[in-house]
């Protein structure tokens, strides 16, 4: 083969991987095998590896959430990235089923969908590979990719890149995503094999706080909604990841109203052992010490074994955590001990918003329920363009604390706690030195053996100061042997008993309170006899002992007052009261907080100038109208008083007019006289129709004083002469004023 050849083939195989690698050379030949069938296409892809080059981590290959298995038809988006500033020109991606070469369709696995066709497109001669649209520097780019239906297996999604005329291929590294199909023999298929039943506590601890999830963190009113849910049976479904939201399950992702959750669960009868509920959270996020976190206790049995809650993230558009039928049955016939789960929020695909305060936008048709991602919308809070997984935004505790009725396989509630045997310590007189000061003793824990075997008990306190370093303080843990219950010697009884559950919380928030705890009986005495062992313990509890003598203790806020105003910008108030008896000279906290508060802009009425003086009669005799005016200095707004008229007219009546003797004739030549002598030019007076007045002509009109909304002209006739036998009243100087421009502006 002559180097020709060669370098033609080399050619050929750049433009299978990319087509970005066919535009960087400018053929000057057709290959006979540039245009080839379909069959053999994509696996000539794959079988041309040996000539790439391994790829280093300015490349990467995700996928949406970083999942290590992939769940049957779910969605995911998959993104190619070039780390700055490194840059790509073309790329192939392909999903290719674990342990096979290529060669055949079914070979391929899941279904690619395309994004931005401007950037993306299916190979013409691979349609199972995605590619490049137009060759051209890019830094990523986005492909949706559907996994495959249940029973698929494992698969590799790969990448091949082309950056100048390079090509870069990994098989294991950046570029391949190696995923298997999840388990779900995890799954509540089967019925529940345990006796008996067994009470759990479920504790939620929310941490969607601003510092964990700055991004547009709602400052006002973030809060968790009221928790519901249930202990059931696996016919009976309150929610699931696939499924539609039911009308409860809608109420309490966009209200956070679980009224309607639970009559639906209510209605459920036999299949619903105990209904969870806990109080809503105001504000979302308070640290421990201030409010403990909320929890419940519920029962299972063996055909109610399953447990599901659902509480809002407030606000928000239709967004929850909870967990969705968590199954508390053992293969081994028994109850789990302890589950410990990160919860991310999940939409209830009833409404449509992308922000905490998104208007509300209902879905129509209604979405499948789906866990959010990192890649849903840019304007998301939990937006990241490299489809990281999101931050846990909550966590659920379900704790075992006690079993009851006949167990079919017993094993000690803490198997983990039973330590070796310890000798019996005489105990000394108390030589702790007086530099130490310490806190009180707590109470003694429980057992560590459940049974007569020994085993030891342990109690705390707090080394609380240190005067003198040089003195060494005693240790702050003390331990003593001990037995199970009903096993040590003095004991008439021969009951075996659990051990105690759990403290509940004290009753007091602050200083001394009371708590209790509970236990049951195992096993009965073989002859028969009644257990005379305690079943339940109450004692003391110190909460903060020294609160009464700390300054600032302090209530809680009291709601915000109403806004100091009934429309537009004011002030509300909101105040706290110190809780222990200390002079408010000792206190530096703040004990009312004021905010600005808006309201509707207040409405605004026209307000317009004072009226002008009437004008003078536009008539010297006789019936007439006088005038007066004034103009708008502000348009009404936000609802006010609209303006009222700018213009005013009303009669005037001056004395009768002299109609003289002459006989008509006589007028009719005056009046002739007078017009005659107007239209000559250039003549500059007018006799007066008064007696005894000598008139010159009227003047021209003036210009309007306004352009619209009503304006004024005048014009003038003065007198030029008056003979001696005018009267005053008849001969003197003559205005007339008429209105203009009365269209509105």
């Amino acid at each position: 083969m002559t180097a020709t050849g060669q370098h033609s083939r080399v050619i050929l195989l750049l433009c299978f991987i990319s087509t970005a690698a066919c535009n960087m050379f400018a053929f000057t030949e057709e290959p006979s095998d540039r245009v080839g069938k379909s069959d053999g296409y994509c696996s000539r892809i794959l079988r041309a590896q040996s000539n790439r080059k391994e790829v280093n981590t300015e490349f990467r290959l995700r996928v949406e959430g970083d999942p290590e298995s992939y769940q049957p038809g779910s969605t995911y988006r998959v993104t190619l990235i070039a780390s700055s500033p490194s840059y790509f020109r073309g790329f192939t991606l392909i999903a290719l089923k674990a342990g096979t070469e290529g060669d055949r369709d079914e070979d391929y696995i899941g279904n690619f969908q395309i994004i931005d066709e401007e950037e993306t497109q299916f190979m013409t001669n691979c349609p199972h590979a995605v590619t490049e649209s137009t060759p051209r520097r890019r830094t990523s780019i986005q492909v949706f990719w559907t996994a495959p239906p249940s029973g698929s297996g494992c698969l590799l999604l790969k990448a091949s890149i082309v950056q100048k005329r390079i090509i870069y291929f990994q098989d294991e590294g950046s570029l391949t995503k190696r995923m298997c199909e999840k388990d779900t023999t995890d799954k509540p298929l089967l019925d529940c094999c345990a006796c008996g039943t067994a009470k759990y506590r479920v504790t939620f601890y929310g941490n969607w706080s601003e510092k964990i999830h700055p991004k547009d963190y709602p400052r006002r009113a973030n809060h968790w909604s009221a928790i519901i849910g249930a202990s059931h049976s696996k016919n009976y479904v309150l929610w699931e990841y696939g499924g539609f939201s039911s009308e409860g399950v809608k109420q309490v992702a966009e209200l956070g109203s679980p009224v309607k959750m639970e009559e639906e669960i209510r209605q459920k009868g036999d299949d619903v052992l105990t209904v969870i509920k806990m109080k809503a959270q105001w504000p979302a996020w308070q640290p421990p010490n201030v409010r403990a976190a909320p929890s419940a206790e519920f029962s299972v049995d063996r055909t109610r074994h399953i447990m599901s809650f659902l509480t809002m993230l407030g606000p928000s558009p239709d967004w929850n955590v909870g967990l969705a039928a968590e199954d508390l049955c053992t293969k081994e016939c028994g109850w789990v001990q302890k589950v410990v789960q990160d919860l991310i929020p999940w939409d209830a695909g009833t409404d449509s918003g992308v922000t905490y305060e998104s208007p509300n936008k209902p879905t129509v048709p209604q979405d499948k329920i789906r866990p959010l991602t990192s890649l849903d919308h840019p304007q998301s809070p939990f937006y990241d363009p490299e489809g990281g997984a999101i931050t846990p935004v909550a966590r659920v505790v379900v704790e075992r604390i006690a079993r009851k009725g006949e167990q079919c396989n017993i094993v000690p509630d803490n198997v983990d706690d039973i330590v070796a045997d310890i000798a019996q310590e005489e105990k000394e007189e108390d030589d702790t030195p007086e530099t130490c000061i310490y806190s009180n003793w707590s109470p003694w824990s429980a057992c560590s053996s459940a049974t007569c075997e020994k085993g030891k008990r342990m109690r705390q306190r707090m080394l609380k100061a240190q005067l003198d370093l040089s003195v060494p303080c005693p240790h702050t843990q003390d331990f003593e042997p001990c037995m199970g219950p009903g096993c040590s010697d003095e004991d008439a009884s021969t009951c075996m008993m659990s051990e105690w559950i759990t403290w509940s919380p004290c009753s007091m928030s602050c200083g001394m309170g009371s708590r209790s705890r509970e236990r049951y009986v195992k096993q009965f005495p073989d002859d028969g006899s009644v257990c005379t062992l305690p079943t339940e313990e109450t004692e003391n509890c110190v909460v903060n002992e020294e609160c009464n003598t700390i300054p600032c203790m302090l209530t809680p806020w009291s709601d915000w007052s109403d806004c100091s105003v009934t429309c537009g910008k004011g002030m509300r108030t909101r105040q706290r009261m110190l809780k222990s008896p200390v002079e408010l000279g000792e206190c530096t906290e703040e004990l009312e907080q004021v905010e600005k508060c808006m309201l509707p802009e207040c409405p605004i009425d026209c307000v317009m100038t004072e009226w002008t003086e009437w004008s003078e009669c536009n008539k010297s005799c006789g019936k007439g109208h006088t005038i007066r005016r004034r103009v708008v200095n502000l348009e009404p707004q936000f609802g006010g008083d609209p303006c009222s008229e700018t213009i005013q007219r009303k009669k005037c009546k001056i004395r009768k007019c002299n109609r003289g003797q002459a006989n008509s004739d006589e007028k009719k030549r005056r009046k002739e006289q007078r017009e005659k002598r107007r239209s000559k030019q250039g003549r500059a007076e007018v006799t007066s129709e008064h007696p005894g007045c000598k008139m010159r002509p009227w003047s021209s009109w003036t210009e309007c004083t306004k352009l619209c909304g009503g304006g004024i002209q005048e014009r003038l006739m003065t007198v030029k002469q008056r003979f001696k036998t005018a009267q005053l009243s008849s001969c003197k100087d003559r205005k007339e004023i008429r209105a203009c421009n009365v269209h509105p502006c």
